[in-house]
């Protein structure tokens, strides 16, 4: 239940990716998360999403949310298996369960 978001693009630049998706996070004001701790203090939506990728990556240093962009810094640049395990997160955000029912 829930839908997925779709990420539309990406782009990477030194330790910074930038995952562009097709609805808003959040609305016209920034959030940014500087750690785990940071994004576990809120239960917005933003913040939420920070944690699970702060969670999930212990070498990302940095969440940036403002619309439907998402910045994250990640220590040390992105390999393959970062990057799909940021996607995989951004990506089933809003899905609370699967169904299987065939």
């Amino acid at each position: 239940m829930g839908q997925t978001i779709q990420i539309l693009k990406t782009a990477t630049v030194d330790n910074v990716t930038m995952f562009d998706t097709d609805r808003s996070i959040t609305g016209q004001d920034g959030h940014n998360y500087g750690s785990a701790l940071e994004a576990q203090s809120n239960e917005t939506f933003p913040s939420q999403l920070a944690a699970r990728l702060f969670e999930a990556d212990s070498s990302i240093e940095n969440v940036y949310l403002f619309s439907n962009a998402i910045s994250v810094a990640r220590v040390g640049g992105w390999d393959d298996v970062s990057r799909t395990v940021a996607e995989f997160i951004i990506r089933n955000f809003f899905v609370v369960y699967e169904d299987n029912q065939g």
